[in-house]
C-alpha cells in the first residue's frame, strides 16, 4: 500500500501536468489510503466516519505540501 500511496501524491506534485480535476482526484485518492491505513491499524480509537469526514482537510494538506515554494 505504501508504494500506491506514494503514486498517488507524486501524481499530485508539479511534476506532472495534470488539470485541477486530476490532480484533486490524485490527493483525494492518497488521502483515502492513509485514511483505510489508519482504520485499519491496531488503534481502535480511530473513527471511520470522524476521518472520512476529514477527507477534504488531508487532500488539501498533500496538495498543500506539494506546492514548490
Amino acid at each position: 500500500m505504501a508504494n500506491a500511496v506514494g503514486e498517488n501524491i507524486y501524481q499530485t506534485s508539479s511534476h506532472h501536468d495534470h488539470s485541477a480535476e486530476r490532480t484533486r482526484a490524485y490527493a483525494v485518492a492518497a488521502a483515502t489510503q492513509l485514511i483505510e491505513a489508519a482504520v485499519s491499524g491496531s488503534n481502535t480509537n480511530v473513527s471511520l466516519a470522524v476521518e472520512l469526514n476529514n477527507l477534504s482537510k488531508y487532500a488539501d494538506q498533500i496538495q498543500e505540501a506539494l506546492k514548490v515554494k
